[in-house]
Formats: C-alpha cells, sequence, structure tokens
C-alpha cells in the first residue's frame, strides 16, 4: 500500500509543478519570485500529502 501512495505522490507533486511553471510563464513572474512560488507550493502540498498518509495509516 505505501509504494502506490508514493507514486500518487510523485505524480501529484509533477502535475501541480507543471500549473506552477505555467502560471509563472503565463503572468511573467519575475525569476527571483519563482522560486518562492515554488516553495511555497510545494511545502503546502508536503504537508497536504503527509497528511493524508497519516490519515489513512494512523486512523
Amino acid at each position: 500500500m505505501l509504494f502506490p501512495l508514493i507514486m500518487f505522490a510523485v505524480f501529484i507533486l509533477y502535475i501541480i509543478n507543471t500549473m506552477a511553471d505555467a502560471f509563472c510563464a503565463r503572468r511573467e513572474v519575475p525569476t527571483e519570485k519563482q522560486a518562492k512560488v515554488f516553495r511555497v507550493t510545494n511545502i503546502c502540498l508536503t504537508i497536504l500529502l503527509t497528511s493524508t498518509y497519516v490519515k489513512l495509516f494512523f486512523t
């Protein structure tokens, strides 16, 4: 059960990062601010995916 969850998490991170890149390109976000956009997005997604893991396996 752990392997599918990890594959799902990697897939979700890839898709969201692709959408964040498209957002930065469309809105013409400066390069120095793009790093912050990706960092915040990835931290929020990691928290979300970790809480999903905890909820699935520890409740």
